[in-house]
């Protein structure tokens, strides 16, 4: 059986040179999750996401950074599915922080549950959006595998993460599961 890999961006959408769309052009068993709206409230996000896992068949591993990592979270912590195998949470932003940017401040509150699939917290030892505490935090409530890319910031464009093998590798390994090229 073929897994397919749903890559959940965070705010404003991955951009063209952004790893997960990289990996959504590189590989055919991927989809995206498109937002309506990036602005909207966390509850519109996590609507789209059950909505996008709802109709896709088979066994699911979900790719979320940022805000998208929240929103997997979020799903995952309202909807358990035994269809998704395991979660990748890339630089969750932590939106419940009194300094996170007001835009994203919508997508509150995180998760305080452990998650009903296995998952692996990525994270960064100079993220603007999430400190290195609050990753430890996270993974230990979530149930979460934690691991570091040192000197990663946000693992976006920005901080140089367009075609990222190391991630594409790491989401292989810590899944057990394989992309296929398009």
């Amino acid at each position: 059986m073929t897994t397919t890999f749903i890559i959940v961006p965070g705010y404003t959408n991955s951009g063209s040179q952004h790893w997960q769309s990289y990996i959504e052009r590189k590989y055919h068993n991927t989809v995206r999750v498109i937002q309506d709206d990036w602005n909207a409230p966390n509850h519109k996000w996590i609507e789209r996401l059950n909505e996008v896992v709802q109709n896709t068949e088979g066994e699911l591993v979900l790719i979320g950074h940022s805000c998208g990592a929240v929103c997997v979270a979020q799903w995952a912590s309202q909807f358990p599915n035994h269809r998704v195998k395991a979660m990748i949470l890339a630089t969750p932003a932590d939106v419940d922080s009194p300094s996170a940017l007001l835009d994203i401040q919508q997508q509150r509150p995180l998760p305080n549950n452990k998650l009903p699939s296995p998952s692996l917290l990525i994270y960064t030892d100079n993220d603007p959006h999430l400190g290195t505490e609050k990753a430890h935090q996270l993974a230990e409530i979530w149930g979460s595998q934690l691991m570091l890319v040192k000197s990663g910031e946000h693992l976006n464009t920005d901080a140089g993460y367009g075609e990222w093998h190391e991630g594409e590798q790491l989401i292989e390994e810590f899944t057990g599961r394989g992309f296929i090229g398009r």
